[in-house]
């Protein structure tokens, strides 16, 4: 694309923000941590398989035919989104089961969401 081809932004949008407060640096932190995480697309589609089942828990051995991976790679994954504090774990046995943190999903999705006003909440 040449400059030519840029399309023209009207001034008074350009500069303004979609936040409507800047992130303090600890929930900066924080949120780098978990949206790292999901910069994986196995780690991603991941957390979409365990999310997608609300309230319920998702058997490891549920979660690993999904992929073309190996045991240990699907269980490091696993691991980072636990690290990330996106998701819970409990052993039973010879399986683990893992489900969702609601409250940690609602974090992200909160400084992705624009409020009423156009924009992003951040404070949350």
């Amino acid at each position: 694309m040449s400059k030519q081809d840029l399309p023209l932004i009207a001034s008074t949008d350009c500069c303004n923000s979609t936040l409507a407060a800047p992130l303090g640096v600890e929930a900066a932190v924080e949120l780098a941590a978990a949206f790292k995480a999901l910069a994986d697309p196995v780690r991603l589609r991941l957390l979409s398989l365990i999310a997608s089942r609300p309230g319920e828990e998702v058997c490891v051995c549920e979660l690993t035919p999904q992929f073309e991976l190996s045991q240990p790679t699907i269980s490091h994954h696993l691991k980072v989104l636990r690290e990330a504090g996106l998701i819970d774990c409990e052993r039973r046995g010879t399986w683990v089961y893992y489900w969702a943190i609601p409250a940690a999903l609602h974090r992200l999705s909160d400084v992705l969401t624009t409020t009423d006003s156009g924009k992003v909440d951040a404070t949350a």
